[in-house]
Protein backbone atom coordinates (compact mmCIF):
# COMPACT_ATOMS: atom_id res chain seq x y z
CA UNK A 1 0.00 0.00 0.00
CA UNK A 2 1.67 3.23 -0.87
CA UNK A 3 2.41 5.83 1.71
CA UNK A 4 -0.11 8.37 1.73
CA UNK A 5 2.45 11.39 2.55
CA UNK A 6 4.53 10.19 -0.40
CA UNK A 7 1.84 10.27 -2.53
CA UNK A 8 1.11 14.03 -1.60
CA UNK A 9 4.95 14.67 -2.21
CA UNK A 10 5.03 13.26 -5.53
CA UNK A 11 1.82 15.11 -6.71
CA UNK A 12 2.86 18.32 -4.85
CA UNK A 13 6.55 18.23 -6.92
CA UNK A 14 4.46 17.77 -9.75
CA UNK A 15 2.76 20.78 -9.90
CA UNK A 16 5.74 22.44 -8.57
CA UNK A 17 7.47 21.13 -11.72
CA UNK A 18 4.56 22.10 -13.88
CA UNK A 19 4.37 25.66 -12.80
CA UNK A 20 8.17 25.79 -13.22
CA UNK A 21 7.74 24.77 -16.57
CA UNK A 22 5.17 27.16 -17.47
CA UNK A 23 6.71 30.05 -15.82
CA UNK A 24 9.99 28.93 -18.30
CA UNK A 25 7.58 28.95 -21.59
CA UNK A 26 5.54 31.96 -20.50
CA UNK A 27 9.88 33.53 -20.39
CA UNK A 28 10.97 31.91 -23.80
CA UNK A 29 7.52 33.08 -25.51
CA UNK A 30 8.52 36.75 -23.78
CA UNK A 31 12.04 36.64 -25.22
CA UNK A 32 11.65 35.67 -28.54
CA UNK A 33 8.70 37.99 -28.94
CA UNK A 34 10.96 40.77 -27.75
CA UNK A 35 13.68 39.76 -30.43
CA UNK A 36 11.38 39.65 -32.97
CA UNK A 37 9.96 42.84 -32.55
CA UNK A 38 13.42 44.16 -32.14
CA UNK A 39 14.20 42.42 -35.81
CA UNK A 40 11.48 43.92 -37.52
CA UNK A 41 12.43 47.20 -36.00
CA UNK A 42 15.68 46.59 -37.68
CA UNK A 43 14.62 46.03 -41.26
CA UNK A 44 12.10 49.17 -40.69
CA UNK A 45 14.81 51.27 -40.14
CA UNK A 46 17.36 50.04 -42.51
CA UNK A 47 14.98 49.70 -45.26
CA UNK A 48 15.61 52.85 -47.35
CA UNK A 49 19.36 52.63 -46.86
CA UNK A 50 19.09 48.81 -48.53
CA UNK A 51 16.81 49.66 -51.75
CA UNK A 52 18.23 53.00 -52.58
CA UNK A 53 20.79 53.06 -54.44
CA UNK A 54 23.73 55.65 -53.42
CA UNK A 55 23.52 55.68 -50.17
CA UNK A 56 25.82 58.21 -48.79
CA UNK A 57 28.53 55.55 -46.51
CA UNK A 58 27.63 58.53 -43.75
CA UNK A 59 24.38 58.00 -43.69
CA UNK A 60 24.25 53.93 -43.70
CA UNK A 61 26.33 54.55 -40.61
CA UNK A 62 23.84 56.34 -39.11
CA UNK A 63 21.27 54.23 -40.52
CA UNK A 64 23.00 51.70 -38.50
CA UNK A 65 23.39 53.39 -35.26
CA UNK A 66 19.52 54.22 -35.14
CA UNK A 67 18.75 51.01 -35.51
CA UNK A 68 20.83 49.41 -33.13
CA UNK A 69 19.61 51.80 -30.50
CA UNK A 70 15.90 51.61 -31.27
CA UNK A 71 16.43 47.44 -31.65
CA UNK A 72 18.10 47.11 -27.89
CA UNK A 73 15.05 50.22 -26.82
CA UNK A 74 12.55 47.59 -28.00
CA UNK A 75 13.81 44.50 -27.14
CA UNK A 76 14.41 45.63 -23.43
CA UNK A 77 10.68 47.02 -23.30
CA UNK A 78 9.13 44.00 -24.29
CA UNK A 79 11.11 41.40 -22.58
CA UNK A 80 10.52 43.94 -19.24
CA UNK A 81 8.13 42.64 -16.87
CA UNK A 82 7.93 46.56 -15.84
CA UNK A 83 7.24 48.62 -19.29
CA UNK A 84 8.05 52.02 -19.00
CA UNK A 85 7.06 54.09 -22.29
CA UNK A 86 5.46 51.91 -24.60
CA UNK A 87 1.74 51.99 -24.48
CA UNK A 88 -0.52 49.15 -25.26
CA UNK A 89 1.81 46.60 -25.25
CA UNK A 90 -0.12 43.72 -24.08
CA UNK A 91 -3.48 44.92 -26.11
CA UNK A 92 -2.56 43.87 -29.55
CA UNK A 93 -3.16 44.76 -32.61
CA UNK A 94 -2.77 48.39 -31.34
CA UNK A 95 0.81 48.67 -32.11
CA UNK A 96 1.28 45.91 -34.72
CA UNK A 97 -1.12 47.80 -36.90
CA UNK A 98 0.72 51.05 -36.70
CA UNK A 99 4.07 49.66 -37.35
CA UNK A 100 2.45 47.74 -40.46
CA UNK A 101 1.19 51.30 -41.43
CA UNK A 102 4.19 52.51 -41.26
CA UNK A 103 6.55 49.79 -42.42
CA UNK A 104 3.99 49.65 -45.98
CA UNK A 105 4.43 53.83 -46.26
CA UNK A 106 8.23 53.62 -45.85
CA UNK A 107 8.38 50.36 -48.18
CA UNK A 108 6.16 52.21 -50.84
CA UNK A 109 7.87 55.55 -50.74
CA UNK A 110 11.30 54.10 -51.42
CA UNK A 111 9.91 52.14 -54.01
CA UNK A 112 9.12 55.21 -55.92
CA UNK A 113 11.96 57.12 -54.88
CA UNK A 114 14.04 54.12 -56.14
CA UNK A 115 11.90 53.91 -59.37
CA UNK A 116 13.19 57.65 -59.90
CA UNK A 117 16.54 55.81 -61.22
CA UNK A 118 16.36 52.38 -61.31
CA UNK A 119 12.89 52.11 -62.76
CA UNK A 120 10.93 48.60 -62.70
CA UNK A 121 7.53 47.46 -63.61
CA UNK A 122 6.25 47.86 -60.10
CA UNK A 123 7.70 51.01 -59.06
CA UNK A 124 6.55 52.74 -62.74
CA UNK A 125 3.30 51.33 -61.27
CA UNK A 126 3.39 52.44 -57.57
CA UNK A 127 4.58 55.89 -58.86
CA UNK A 128 1.72 56.21 -61.05
CA UNK A 129 -0.99 55.51 -58.53
CA UNK A 130 1.04 58.13 -56.24
CA UNK A 131 0.53 60.66 -58.80
CA UNK A 132 -3.12 59.84 -58.83
CA UNK A 133 -3.88 60.24 -55.15
CA UNK A 134 -2.22 63.21 -54.79
CA UNK A 135 -4.25 65.02 -57.70
CA UNK A 136 -7.75 64.01 -56.04
CA UNK A 137 -6.13 64.96 -52.54
CA UNK A 138 -4.37 68.09 -53.64
CA UNK A 139 -7.03 70.61 -53.11
CA UNK A 140 -7.20 74.08 -51.25
CA UNK A 141 -6.93 73.86 -47.39
CA UNK A 142 -5.56 70.21 -47.99
CA UNK A 143 -3.06 68.65 -45.54
CA UNK A 144 -1.41 67.67 -48.98
CA UNK A 145 -1.64 71.24 -50.40
CA UNK A 146 -0.45 72.86 -47.26
CA UNK A 147 2.68 70.33 -47.29
CA UNK A 148 3.59 71.69 -50.83
CA UNK A 149 3.01 74.86 -49.80
CA UNK A 150 5.40 75.10 -46.84
CA UNK A 151 8.45 73.57 -49.40
CA UNK A 152 7.42 75.74 -52.41
CA UNK A 153 9.34 78.63 -52.10
CA UNK A 154 12.79 77.23 -50.99
CA UNK A 155 12.71 73.58 -53.38
CA UNK A 156 12.71 73.13 -57.03
CA UNK A 157 9.39 72.31 -58.86
CA UNK A 158 10.36 68.75 -60.07
CA UNK A 159 11.09 67.79 -55.88
CA UNK A 160 7.78 69.57 -54.89
CA UNK A 161 5.93 67.14 -57.41
CA UNK A 162 7.44 64.49 -55.87
CA UNK A 163 6.76 65.58 -52.43
CA UNK A 164 3.33 66.07 -53.42
CA UNK A 165 3.33 62.41 -53.91
CA UNK A 166 5.17 61.13 -51.46
CA UNK A 167 2.88 63.04 -48.59
CA UNK A 168 -0.66 61.81 -50.38
CA UNK A 169 0.72 58.29 -50.55
CA UNK A 170 2.11 58.56 -46.34
CA UNK A 171 -1.33 60.29 -45.27
CA UNK A 172 -3.48 57.88 -47.41
CA UNK A 173 -1.98 55.16 -45.58
CA UNK A 174 -1.87 56.77 -42.30
CA UNK A 175 -6.19 57.31 -42.78
CA UNK A 176 -6.19 53.13 -43.99
CA UNK A 177 -4.14 52.06 -41.00
CA UNK A 178 -6.23 54.38 -38.67
CA UNK A 179 -9.43 52.50 -40.27
CA UNK A 180 -8.25 49.27 -40.19
CA UNK A 181 -7.77 50.18 -35.90
CA UNK A 182 -11.24 51.08 -35.63
CA UNK A 183 -12.30 48.13 -37.40
CA UNK A 184 -10.49 46.12 -35.59
CA UNK A 185 -11.79 48.11 -32.02
CA UNK A 186 -15.42 47.31 -33.03
CA UNK A 187 -15.13 43.26 -34.59
CA UNK A 188 -12.58 42.21 -32.12
CA UNK A 189 -14.16 43.97 -28.70
CA UNK A 190 -10.61 45.33 -28.47
CA UNK A 191 -9.01 45.15 -25.93
CA UNK A 192 -11.14 42.24 -24.01
CA UNK A 193 -11.34 39.80 -26.41
CA UNK A 194 -7.65 38.73 -25.73
CA UNK A 195 -7.72 39.22 -22.05
CA UNK A 196 -8.29 41.28 -19.04
CA UNK A 197 -6.68 44.70 -19.63
CA UNK A 198 -4.05 46.26 -17.58
CA UNK A 199 -3.68 49.56 -17.16
CA UNK A 200 -0.41 49.63 -15.44
CA UNK A 201 1.78 47.18 -18.02
CA UNK A 202 -0.40 48.98 -21.08
CA UNK A 203 -0.85 52.77 -19.87
CA UNK A 204 2.84 53.15 -18.33
CA UNK A 205 2.96 56.91 -18.42
CA UNK A 206 -0.71 57.33 -16.78
CA UNK A 207 -0.72 57.02 -13.73
CA UNK A 208 -4.83 56.67 -12.33
CA UNK A 209 -3.91 57.55 -8.60
CA UNK A 210 -3.10 61.08 -9.29
CA UNK A 211 -6.26 62.23 -8.71
CA UNK A 212 -9.47 63.26 -9.97
CA UNK A 213 -11.87 60.30 -11.66
CA UNK A 214 -9.82 57.94 -13.98
CA UNK A 215 -12.88 57.92 -16.35
CA UNK A 216 -13.09 61.44 -16.78
CA UNK A 217 -9.28 61.83 -17.17
CA UNK A 218 -9.07 59.44 -20.00
CA UNK A 219 -11.89 61.04 -21.70
CA UNK A 220 -10.13 64.29 -21.03
CA UNK A 221 -6.78 62.89 -22.36
CA UNK A 222 -8.39 60.94 -25.19
CA UNK A 223 -10.10 63.49 -26.63
CA UNK A 224 -7.12 66.32 -26.89
CA UNK A 225 -5.52 63.40 -28.47
CA UNK A 226 -8.36 63.55 -31.18
CA UNK A 227 -7.93 67.17 -31.21
CA UNK A 228 -4.09 67.21 -31.78
CA UNK A 229 -4.27 64.29 -34.08
CA UNK A 230 -6.62 66.03 -36.41
CA UNK A 231 -5.09 69.12 -36.90
CA UNK A 232 -1.24 68.09 -36.55
CA UNK A 233 -1.52 67.27 -40.51
CA UNK A 234 -2.32 71.09 -41.21
CA UNK A 235 -0.12 72.43 -38.31
CA UNK A 236 3.17 71.20 -38.86
CA UNK A 237 3.18 72.54 -42.39
CA UNK A 238 1.71 76.23 -41.27
CA UNK A 239 4.81 76.03 -38.44
CA UNK A 240 7.31 75.40 -40.74
CA UNK A 241 6.19 77.88 -42.96
CA UNK A 242 6.56 80.50 -40.08
CA UNK A 243 9.48 79.45 -38.85
CA UNK A 244 11.26 78.77 -41.96
CA UNK A 245 13.32 81.69 -41.59
CA UNK A 246 14.99 80.36 -38.36
CA UNK A 247 14.75 76.53 -38.83
CA UNK A 248 17.88 74.73 -40.79
CA UNK A 249 15.78 74.04 -44.83
CA UNK A 250 15.38 70.41 -45.19
CA UNK A 251 17.05 68.82 -47.99
CA UNK A 252 14.39 66.92 -49.76
CA UNK A 253 16.54 66.33 -52.48
CA UNK A 254 17.74 63.54 -50.43
CA UNK A 255 15.09 60.59 -50.59
CA UNK A 256 15.56 59.48 -46.88
CA UNK A 257 15.20 62.94 -45.85
CA UNK A 258 11.95 62.88 -47.99
CA UNK A 259 10.33 60.03 -46.81
CA UNK A 260 11.35 59.64 -43.14
CA UNK A 261 9.63 63.59 -43.15
CA UNK A 262 6.34 63.11 -44.88
CA UNK A 263 5.88 59.22 -42.98
CA UNK A 264 6.56 61.15 -39.51
CA UNK A 265 4.00 64.11 -40.37
CA UNK A 266 1.49 61.89 -41.51
CA UNK A 267 1.78 59.01 -38.92
CA UNK A 268 2.20 61.04 -35.91
CA UNK A 269 -1.37 62.77 -36.32
CA UNK A 270 -2.66 59.11 -36.53
CA UNK A 271 -1.18 57.48 -33.84
CA UNK A 272 -2.32 60.43 -31.76
CA UNK A 273 -5.85 59.43 -32.95
CA UNK A 274 -5.68 55.89 -32.74
CA UNK A 275 -4.34 56.61 -28.65
CA UNK A 276 -7.42 59.31 -28.29
CA UNK A 277 -9.37 56.37 -29.22
CA UNK A 278 -7.64 53.80 -27.11
CA UNK A 279 -8.51 55.55 -24.32
CA UNK A 280 -11.89 56.53 -24.65
CA UNK A 281 -12.20 52.86 -25.02
CA UNK A 282 -10.79 51.88 -22.08
CA UNK A 283 -13.15 54.69 -20.11
CA UNK A 284 -16.08 52.59 -21.54
CA UNK A 285 -15.15 49.79 -19.93
CA UNK A 286 -13.71 51.14 -16.92
CA UNK A 287 -17.42 52.77 -16.61
CA UNK A 288 -19.76 49.66 -17.90
CA UNK A 289 -17.22 47.72 -15.12
CA UNK A 290 -18.12 50.27 -12.23
CA UNK A 291 -22.43 50.21 -13.36
CA UNK A 292 -21.85 46.43 -12.86
CA UNK A 293 -20.41 46.36 -9.63
CA UNK A 294 -22.36 49.28 -8.06
CA UNK A 295 -25.32 48.78 -10.23
CA UNK A 296 -27.11 50.93 -12.76
CA UNK A 297 -27.53 54.32 -11.36
CA UNK A 298 -23.63 54.09 -9.90
CA UNK A 299 -25.44 53.40 -6.36
CA UNK A 300 -24.63 49.99 -4.04
CA UNK A 301 -27.33 47.59 -4.61
CA UNK A 302 -29.60 47.21 -1.73
CA UNK A 303 -29.16 43.17 0.03
CA UNK A 304 -31.87 41.10 0.01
Amino acid sequence: MANPRESTGTRTRQRIGSVQGEVEKAVFSRLAGAAARAAFVVVLITTPSILLTGTHPETSQIVVLVALVAAVFTFLEYNSTYPSLIEFRDAPPFNRTRFIGVFACVFVLTLVCRGKLEPTTLSLFLGAVADRIAQVLDFPYSPIRLMVLAFSDQTDQTIIVDLRSAAAVAYTGSILTLSSFVLSLRMNQWPTRWGGFNVWTNMPTFDPTAGGDVVYRLQRDGQINLILGFLLPFLIPAAYKLASGVLPSTNLSDPHSMIWMVTAWAFLPASLLMRGIAMGRVSQLIEAKRKRVLGTDGLQPASA
